[in-house]
């Protein structure tokens, strides 16, 4: 990969998990903590929202942002052409052989 296209991915890269991190900050910062008693004015299956945030919510989003980071950056690899680290140990194994 050229130096060019290294950068470019890797600006990619820190895009995401910015992008990312900035979701997870505000559902466990700003839901959890700083807006907290506005939301606990909505209740949720008897529980006041802000403290289930707090509680649970924060902890489920990282949870799915975990699994969307591993999407978004199967995408990204996709759209630089890079593989796992089997797949070019395979193709590597297969040219050596040839």
């Amino acid at each position: 990969m050229s130096d060019d296209r290294a950068h470019q991915y890797w600006k990619s890269n820190i895009k995401i998990v910015l992008s990312l991190l900035s979701v997870w900050f505000f559902v466990s910062f700003v839901c959890g903590i700083l807006i907290v008693d506005f939301l606990d004015t909505i209740r949720i299956g008897g529980f006041k929202l802000g403290f289930w945030i707090a509680q649970q919510g924060s902890i489920f989003v990282f949870v799915v942002l975990i699994f969307v980071y591993i999407r978004l950056m199967d995408k990204l690899d996709d759209e630089y052409n890079l593989g796992t680290a089997t797949e070019d140990g395979d193709k590597l194994a297969e040219e050596s052989k040839s």
